[in-house]
């Protein structure tokens, strides 16, 4: 079969993609951006859209031809395309995709994703269902509960991170909240099984592992596979983790948000029996695929840089805000001084003092912006590049002064590179 994939570079879709190709299928994948993947999987046809913003009939218009199966796996769990993506897109896509002859689509929606979960997550989700129900066409639902692999993203990187701190790991109330873990692998295989097969048209299944395990028993779990030692817990108030919620949706980048801690509150778990008898097969369960995967040093860094990530954001975020304050309030003489050694006239001191500051706090906005550290990790380096070479050329005895008021930028240079290595969490 021909079968579209879209969101096929992410967590779930890049597992869809390897499980399909190696069925022998041929697929086009739909992403943001096309980058490397052409290379990593020379196999598959890939297609450049935004779908957030492919919510009009023309945008699909030819590129469904021959397509016998549509599996959409795009999702996002904070963002203000939330509606587009869960329901604006995949209401044209039916559409276009009925006009097209595609015979049968495939959603990837959420096991907590429920009329009771107070969130935009679980509102746009149930409406794209609704969409594909109504699809005059095949359609099959799959409501999967937490999915793991042997990497991870969003609330499995999370767990990860958790499991890796020093000491204790902090767990959100009692830490009772339950998961029925399904592998990627499983849950592709699932794809590739349902894909274009008339058994599960009409069908809304919950893809779930063979047990079900508190968010404590997880964490326990994992720790245990990094090779971290016992676990111990200290129990977070929920208050608090709300507040951090909220922090983290104002931030856009932090490990929490209201939403991820909303859904888990919510309930993850299902009945993994009923799906293996459904399906046809028994996916593993989490001993087994951690088993059949021992963690390497490479899970190790991830784990302990999950937490720094944010945290070395917000730190060179206080650094350029500091920067462009003390510049305001009290950079007068030392600015005076560096147009006097660079023999500039007097004049320029203010303009310079001034424009340098608000520099700092373009800077500053770049940063928190910039959700891949990719256009602030290279305007970072260039500036603190400048600010080096040109005050070392005016001031060259401050290389010299004990406390290293031009040493401090190369650590600081380093810290923006691992910021621009690490921040992009895709």
């Amino acid at each position: 079969m021909r079968i579209m994939v879209l969101g096929a570079s992410g967590f779930i879709g890049r597992q869809i993609l390897v499980e399909l190709l190696a069925g022998g299928h041929e697929v086009v994948g739909v992403v943001r951006s096309i980058g490397a993947l052409g290379a990593a999987f020379p196999q598959a046809r890939f297609l450049e859209m935004d779908l957030a913003k492919a919510t009009r009939a023309e945008d699909w218009h030819g590129r469904l031809a021959h397509i016998d199966c549509i599996v959409n796996a795009a999702g996002i769990l904070r963002g203000r395309d939330m509606d587009a993506i869960h329901a604006d897109m995949p209401r044209v896509v039916g559409t276009a995709a009925h006009a097209a002859g595609v015979r049968h689509m495939v959603l990837i929606s959420a096991i907590s994703a429920r009329e009771d979960v107070p969130t935009d997550y679980a509102r746009t989700k149930l409406e794209g269902e609704r969409i594909v129900r109504a699809a005059p066409m095949g359609w099959t639902i799959l409501r999967p509960s937490l999915v793991y692999g042997d990497g991870s993203y969003g609330g499995t990187s999370l767990m990860r991170g958790m499991a890796g701190l020093p000491v204790l790991i902090p767990l959100p109330g009692d830490g009772r909240f339950a998961f029925s873990p399904i592998h990627t692998r499983d849950l592709a295989r699932t794809v590739a099984t349902v894909c274009g097969n008339p058994a599960y048209f009409g069908q809304t299944l919950e893809p779930a592992g063979p047990e079900t395990l508190s968010l404590k028993e997880l964490l326990r779990r994992y720790r245990g596979w990094l090779g971290f030692g016992k676990a111990r817990f200290l129990s977070i108030p929920m208050p608090l983790m709300r507040l951090m919620g909220h922090v983290g949706d104002i931030t856009g980048s932090g490990p929490i948000a209201t939403n991820s801690l909303v859904q888990m509150v919510a309930g993850n778990a299902g009945d993994g029996t009923a799906f293996a008898r459904a399906i046809g097969f028994a996916p593993r369960s989490l001993d087994a695929a951690l088993l059949a995967r021992p963690a390497q040093v490479q899970d190790r860094w991830h784990a302990r840089l999950f937490f720094l990530a944010p945290a070395i954001k917000a730190i060179l975020l206080l650094l350029w805000l500091a920067s462009a304050w003390l510049g305001f309030a009290h950079g007068v003489e030392k600015t005076a001084e560096l147009v006097r050694a660079l023999g500039l006239p007097e004049g320029w001191a203010g303009p310079l003092r001034i424009g340098s500051s608000v520099m700092d706090l373009v800077i500053a906005a770049l940063l928190l912006w910039d959700r891949r550290a990719r256009w602030s990790t290279a305007v970072q380096c260039l500036v603190v590049l400048g600010y080096s070479l040109v005050i070392g050329f005016a001031l060259p005895q401050l290389w010299l002064d004990p406390l290293g008021p031009l040493l401090k930028n190369l650590p600081i240079l380093l810290l923006i590179c691992v910021h621009g290595a690490i921040g992009d969490r895709r």
